[in-house]
């Protein structure tokens, strides 16, 4: 099955007066790159999330973002009364020593910035967190896995048109490529005839033979024609075939080429030129495929 490397998936896990939420977006890459943001009190699910997504995705620049919603005021501050006590007595005592008026809101402000009122309580993550999280992962991955189907399917119709109309053209190319031979040897006579030479009819033959054979596309065809084949054959049998048609790709391109240096004929370069156009569209839309 055909899947593209872009792709958007989205999942969601209640624990608790907890919503968790998962989100993933990948772009086409060579390699799996992926970026994992959790939050920090849910570090320890990190390992999870990547070995699901790892799993699910294999190539391409993948981003994974964790959040999650509270019901309830969720915060681990916490500020301890005794100290908060002491430093007000001994602020008002030195305020007082030395007629410092100092209450309300002033005093307030004083205390709060003294060291260890205000202390931060680790909150102990539960299994069953980790388990939300998990499992909203697992469900972006499956979100993300049929997005990156349709898109395949989109992908590789378009990948399969643009074979077929390279077919086309190359069949387009034969019968410029039959009249350019007598076009060939009638301006090979000509320039003789304006030459005033003397030639032997059979080695002139024979040198025409030499010459046209070199222009000849027959094998350019035919591997065209075999690479073209290979690229529906290796579409439609594997599941993850995106390497493998950037280098059938590439094969295709040599003999599109090689028919161009030899067509020395302006409808059969007409020809190769659209066969280069689909070509690079090819070669760009092989990059998103995984």
């Amino acid at each position: 099955m055909i899947k593209s490397m872009t792709g958007f998936g989205k999942g969601e896990a209640v624990c608790g007066d907890k919503k968790f939420r998962v989100e993933l977006r990948s772009l086409n890459s060579k390699q799996l790159d992926l970026s994992v943001k959790v939050p920090g009190k849910y570090r320890a699910a990190e390992a999870e999330v990547r070995a699901i997504v790892s799993r699910e995705v294999q190539r391409g620049k993948v981003d994974c973002y964790v959040s999650y919603e509270s019901a309830v005021t969720d915060t681990s501050a916490h500020i301890n009364a005794a100290t908060f006590k002491a430093y007000a007595d001994e602020l008002r005592r030195v305020c007082d020593d030395n007629h410092i008026a100092l209450e309300g809101d002033a005093l307030l402000a004083a205390v709060m910035r003294m060291p260890d009122v205000v202390t931060s309580e680790e909150q102990e993550v539960s299994d069953e967190e980790i388990k939300a999280i998990v499992a909203a992962t697992e469900e972006a991955a499956r979100q993300l896995d049929a997005f990156r189907v349709q898109e395949g399917a989109i992908l590789i119709a378009d990948l399969l048109k643009r074979i077929d109309l390279i077919e086309t053209l190359r069949h387009e190319v034969e019968p410029y490529e039959t009249a350019r031979v007598e076009v060939i040897k009638n301006r090979i006579r000509e320039n003789i005839q304006k030459l005033s030479l003397e030639v032997d009819s059979a080695r002139l033959e024979q040198e025409m033979i030499f010459y046209i054979e070199k222009l000849d596309i027959t094998e350019e065809k035919v591997r065209l024609d075999n690479h073209c084949s290979y690229f529906r054959e290796v579409a439609a049998s594997e599941d993850a075939p995106g390497r493998k048609l950037g280098f059938i790709a590439q094969e295709l391109g040599r003999e599109i080429n090689t028919m161009g240096s030899k067509s020395n004929e302006a409808n059969m370069q007409r020809l190769v030129v659209q066969m280069k156009d689909e070509l690079e569209k090819i070669k760009e839309q092989v990059l998103n495929i995984l």
